[in-house]
């Protein structure tokens, strides 16, 4: 494997490969080149996500190196402080990995460890920038932790700028891996650092070269419209020279005879024309000096003229100026006023939605307390509806039941008050010799007398054939059915069922599930206890595909107390010692068990008395 390299800072404080070749480019064909090369020595594996996984990241810096030119801008300073170097970097980082995905083993899982521990340092650093630029801390940065941070830690320190390209699958089976890089990118959106102050290139106007270049060529230029460049051709005789070669010339002024006679007039006559020429030039260049002084004047009064039009319109503009400074002002007052007053309204806004949405929660429950009341109201008047229902029923009972008790009472008193006048009878009327026959009652007595009115009920064909009783090993399961109006009694039974569903109504899909159905039922008992019944059945399926309960048992929990307990039905009389004899015949099975037998002769009543055994 190759091996790592190390980084250095030099003496700017940049970072840098240790061992690293630089390439010098001039060109973006050679860039390109040296960029292709790196891609083709990246390495790249197969995993069972992508058939072309990056095993590392890539980096592909590019370093520009700019020196200044000097004041002229022709040549270029040879000072290495005045040369500034550029840099842009371009990073292709690999993407994280998870060990149960990628089913990585060996060397591959080596470099996913170090791929994500990468990034998870890269992550906390842009974190810790973030937490120092919202607290205003100073956290140190662990650029350190890796070589990645290390090597760009200076653009994080302000002193370039960073982009980020962050690449997402719009698969669903990864949705929370991109949701993480979403929230990632989100946070690095919102980091920023304080730049430092640039440093000055040189002390020169930037430019000059092509200034200069571009001065030269339009000076070329005019020259050649002026008669062509300078050293091209003879030198242009000056002013003064045209205006002494203007004058006549003067004869020789050598005399060689005294005398000669006309060397003198000559040169009196060439200087008499020299200075006619002289003063009429002189007039000329007063008439143009006069010309052009006037030709200035105007110049200057249309100048002046222009100018006060200029300073008009300045003033004009200023004016404008000044009145549309002061619109300004006035509308970012206003727009102040209004993005306060817009500022208020949506704070009241917030405040009325926030106060309205408590509201709404507010009337919400107080609507489901309306319905949870209205629906006990309800429940609680079919409770009471029941309750009246079933203990005027009770009632009904008891009445018919006490008004049946009373009238057996009252027709036992009569058949006994008969039955002693019948026997006083046959005693008067009965002749004392003869033996006595035996009295209707004994004869009576042989016959089989029912012990009770009411019909024994008759038995009763099950409506369903009756299935066979399931084992209570094969895990049946009840529907415990125990009504809203159950009351909870103090008996030491109490009805346990394991494996039941307990509802206050029965429903399909409860008898469904189960295989056994208990109905819990409360009565009050003659007595005035509430008895407790237990009504048991079986659950089957139809043939329609419902469900059917056969009610096969019953079982019933009762509080009696045991001094209250009366085997007969007539109260005490106030004279228990008077009444024996009447108080015994008011029950049935006392009086179908004792016989009375007369004997002859006797006026003391019965002389012996038979008792039936009880069984």
């Amino acid at each position: 494997p190759p091996q790592s390299k190390i980084l250095r800072e030099d003496q700017n404080h940049n970072m840098y490969v240790t061992g690293c070749t630089e390439v010098e480019v001039k060109s973006t064909e050679e860039a390109f080149e040296v960029f292709w090369r790196g891609q083709k020595k990246r390495r790249i594996a197969n995993t069972q996500l992508n058939r072309e996984s990056s095993r590392s990241h890539s980096v592909f810096i590019i370093k520009l190196a700019q020196a200044p030119l000097d004041a002229d801008g022709d040549n270029v300073l040879q000072e290495k402080e005045q040369i500034t170097l550029s840099q842009l970097s371009l990073v292709d980082l690999a993407g994280s990995e998870r060990t149960n995905r990628t089913k990585a083993e060996g060397n591959r899982l080596r470099e996913a460890g170090n791929i994500n521990q990468s990034l998870m340092t890269l992550r906390t650093c842009i974190e810790v920038l973030r937490e120092n630029q919202l607290y205003g801390t100073n956290k140190m940065v662990p650029y350190r932790d890796s070589k990645l941070t290390h090597l760009f830690k200076n653009y994080f320190d302000g002193e370039g700028k960073v982009r980020m390209i962050v690449c997402v699958n719009p698969k669903a089976e990864d949705y929370e891996e991109s949701l993480q890089v979403m929230r990632f990118a989100e946070m690095t959106q919102e980091v920023e650092v304080a730049r430092p102050v640039d440093r000055p290139l040189c002390g020169l106007t930037p430019g000059r070269r092509l200034r200069n270049q571009a001065f030269r060529e339009e000076l070329a230029r005019k020259l050649e419209l002026r008669g062509g460049p300078v050293g091209a051709g003879p030198e242009e005789p000056s002013a003064a020279e045209l205006f002494f070669q203007s004058f006549p010339p003067l004869p020789p002024c050598e005399l060689l005879d005294i005398n000669d006679d006309q060397t003198l007039p000559k040169l009196i006559e060439a200087l008499e024309q020299r200075h006619k020429m002289r003063q009429m030039l002189a007039e000329e260049f007063a008439k143009n000096v006069l010309a052009f002084k006037t030709m200035l004047q105007e110049f200057d009064s249309s100048v002046a003229s222009k100018e006060n039009y200029i300073q008009g319109k300045l003033a004009e503009k200023e004016k404008t100026i000044t009145g549309q400074k002061t619109e300004l002002e006035r509308l970012e007052k206003k727009i102040k006023t209004l993005e306060y007053k817009i500022e208020i309204l949506e704070k009241t806004a917030t405040i009325y939605e926030e106060d309205k949405r408590n509201l709404q929660q507010e009337l919400e429950s107080k609507s489901q307390k309306l319905q949870r009341q209205a629906s006990d109201k309800r429940r609680l008047e079919a409770r009471l509806q029941g309750m009246v229902a079933e203990t005027s029923l009770k009632w009904e009972k008891e009445c018919e039941r006490r008004v049946a008790a009373k009238q057996l009472e009252m027709q036992n008193k009569l058949w006994v008050k008969d039955e002693k006048l019948k026997q006083l009878k046959a005693i008067v009327t009965e002749p004392r010799a003869e033996r006595p026959e035996r009295p209707s009652r004994e004869r009576d007595r042989e016959k089989p007398v029912p012990r009770s009115v009411s019909p024994s009920p008759a038995p009763v064909a099950p409506a369903a054939p009756l299935r066979p009783r399931r084992s209570r090993s094969a895990g049946e399961r009840w529907v415990d059915h125990r009504p809203p109006s159950h009351v909870p009694t103090e008996t030491l039974l109490q009805p346990r069922v394991p494996r039941a569903i307990t509802v206050d109504s029965p429903s399909e899909r409860a008898l469904a599930r189960c295989d056994r159905y208990l109905l819990t039922h409360q009565e009050l008992a003659s007595d005035g206890e509430i008895q407790t019944k237990l009504i048991k059945g079986d659950v089957f399926k139809t043939r329609g595909g419902g469900q059917a309960v056969q009610f096969t048992d019953i079982e019933t929990l009762k509080q009696e107390s045991p001094t209250g307990r009366k085997r007969r039905s007539s109260p005490p009389q106030p004279d228990p010692a008077g009444d024996t004899a009447d108080s015994e015949w008011t029950d049935v099975e006392t009086r179908c068990s004792v016989a009375v037998e007369m004997r002859a002769g006797s006026a003391l009543g019965p002389g012996l008395q038979h008792h039936a055994q009880p069984k």
